[in-house]
């Protein structure tokens, strides 16, 4: 079974592939070979499920390929889905994975003697601008915000911004570059997500699915 008739569950590249893979698999799936091949530039891969492939795609495109049907599932990051915002998706459940939180981050030097409570206008290096505009809009402050997809802890060091929001696990890199944290906005989580109208079109299997996963979370 392929083509239309196979659900596609989108995965996320990188680190939090690490974190995601066991709950994959306590959930009963078994990804082909090639996908565990650092070398293979395949991007498609079939489980030991007829009905279900896998892609493996950027995290933020995860978002994306599940709210426009291109895949019916997905696993992502709530920093992802906080930032799109996309009415097609629907993201029931919190695989307990992936922990980290979104802060907005400073010089250390500038920490000690700038009050964020009293900034009405911010340039902020980041690559959640949406997050970005509305945390600080909420109190009356108009973020500036530079987009970039990498490297944000240079940005204050090289004058492309005094402050940045980014995604933060251990702290690690931020001190590295003499960053501390000056706000929290949000603890993130990766979750399972659906395409709400596979959802009512093809309920029992989605419903299925979602229910694998809820006990591969509560099973961690």
């Amino acid at each position: 079974m392929r083509g239309n008739e196979t659900l596609v569950l989108a995965l996320p590249k990188g680190r939090i592939l690490g974190e995601v893979l066991p709950v994959v698999r306590r959930a009963g799936i078994e990804i082909e070979p090639a996908f565990d091949d650092p070398d293979s530039r395949q991007l498609r891969f079939a489980t030991n499920h007829a009905g279900l492939d896998v892609i493996r795609v950027r995290n933020f495109d995860v978002a994306t390929f599940v709210a426009f049907g291109a895949a019916h599932l997905g696993v992502a990051g709530n920093d992802v889905l906080m930032e799109f915002e996309y009415p097609e998706i629907y993201a029931p459940l919190d695989l307990k994975v992936g922990h980290c939180r979104l802060v907005v981050a400073a010089p250390a030097e500038d920490a000690g003697r700038d009050d964020p409570s009293r900034w009405s206008h911010v340039r902020i290096a980041t690559k959640y601008p949406e997050i970005t505009r509305r945390h600080f809009a909420r109190r009356g402050v108009q973020a500036e915000c530079i987009k970039l997809n990498g490297a944000m802890e240079l940005a204050p060091s090289i004058g492309l911004s005094r402050q940045i929001v980014d995604l933060v696990q251990t702290g690690s890199t931020l001190r590295a570059n003499g960053l501390v944290e000056i706000e929290h906005i949000a603890d993130i989580t990766s979750r399972f997500i659906v395409n709400r109208a596979a959802l009512k079109t093809r309920a029992e299997e989605v419903t299925g699915w979602l229910e694998r996963f809820r006990e591969a979370a509560d099973a961690a």
